[in-house]
């Protein structure tokens, strides 16, 4: 394991890829984020536990680093032939689960254009009402499956068809996407463990993140680190990795949000083959995470990010004593907290338990 004074400079080392100049705009405020030691956690396994603060991108998640690559890579019409050009004035168009919307949503009003989501209408009030608020049109619409034609992402492709200058990003299947944190989360990641890390894991719902991640740093470190998919119960492809790519039928489902899928997408198939493996995370280990990481790091985080920590926690252990993990901190807890800090919402949901009891002291709300 290393020593307390080689953690302190893996901490220090993100200021050599942070600039501290001023940046421009939103866009040039996405990115350079901190890397975060888990203290508790990391000394209770005899390993060392980090995770990427995303929650400290300008708009909240790591959403926003695909949100600025798509749009960038649509205006030049460049890596992604199939995604037209937009222009001044056009309307960006997206289905989302909440946080890439939100992203989105931003970078259109810092490059002038609208934004129109369709999400499932399972998402938290929080994020609906956060997309209002920047100026989004928002159309919730029934949650039902890919394959069927209802599903909130070939509405959005279908609405965008209506306009001339109007462009559907796409986000699950526009390897611009992956693209961003191969060329951003990835690198920054590598810097600030000074190229010792062991494993990388993290859910995935268009698979940008673990797929451009996973990329990079298994390029940089000749295959050494291992990358590892985290998922959800309601989701194949825990079982799509470990059958060695037999595509089940999606049944069950998770109280987290965005992340799991009934399918391989574009983004995730640039590499989901090289995955080392992957970890089943229920419910019940995230909300019990999520509780345990306010309590003992002070860290406010979404459902999403306490089943990564708890993806990570479990993959230091495969690796044993000593070994470096890394994992994405997606997002912050404001907003879910109507769900996940609700007494009446936890019960009716069966996780009320599932907090330990010295931690539902956290559980304010009715």
């Amino acid at each position: 394991m290393q020593s307390s004074s080689q953690r302190i400079d893996v901490q220090q080392s993100r200021w050599s890829v942070t600039n501290n100049s001023a940046v421009n705009g939103f866009i040039g405020s996405v990115g350079n984020t901190p890397l975060i030691y888990l203290k508790t956690l990391s000394e209770l396994i005899g390993c060392e536990i980090y995770g990427k603060a995303e929650f400290q991108n300008p708009g909240g998640s790591v959403k926003d680093r695909a949100a600025v690559s798509i749009i960038q890579d649509a205006e030049k019409k460049g890596r992604v032939e199939d995604v037209p050009r937009i222009r001044p004035g056009g309307i960006v168009v997206e289905g989302t689960a909440g946080n890439t919307g939100i992203g989105l949503a931003h970078v259109c009003r810092a490059r002038g254009y609208k934004c129109v989501i369709f999400m499932p209408n399972t998402q938290s009030q929080e994020k609906i009402d956060l997309l209002r608020m920047l100026g989004a049109e928002v159309y919730p619409v029934p949650a039902v499956p890919y394959e069927n034609p209802l599903n909130y992402n070939h509405q959005a492709k279908e609405y965008a068809e209506k306009f001339e200058n109007a462009i559907w990003t796409d986000q699950f299947d526009n390897t611009a996407n992956a693209y961003a944190h191969y060329t951003s989360t990835g690198p920054e990641i590598w810097e600030q463990t000074n190229g010792e890390i062991d494993g990388f894991v993290c859910a995935t719902g268009t698979g940008g993140t673990l797929a451009g991640v996973g990329k990079y740093l298994k390029e940089r470190s000749n295959g050494r680190t291992q990358i590892w998919l985290a998922d959800p119960s309601g989701s194949v492809l825990y079982e799509y990795v470990t059958s060695g790519g037999n595509l089940i039928e999606r049944s069950g489902s998770s109280i987290t949000e965005g992340i799991g899928q009934g399918r391989v997408t574009s983004n995730l198939g640039t590499f989901v083959h090289d995955l080392t493996g992957a970890l089943h995370i229920p419910d019940e280990k995230a909300i019990s995470m999520l509780y345990q990481l306010l309590d003992t790091e002070g860290l406010y985080v979404g459902a999403s990010s306490a089943l990564n920590v708890v993806a990570a926690v479990e993959l230091a252990q495969k690796l044993g004593k000593g070994s470096k993990v890394v994992t994405i901190l997606c997002d912050g807890a404001y907003r879910y907290q109507s769900r996940l800090f609700s007494k009446n919402w936890l019960e009716s949901n069966g996780l009320g338990r599932a907090i330990p009891e010295s931690l539902r002291k956290y559980a304010v709300l009715d």
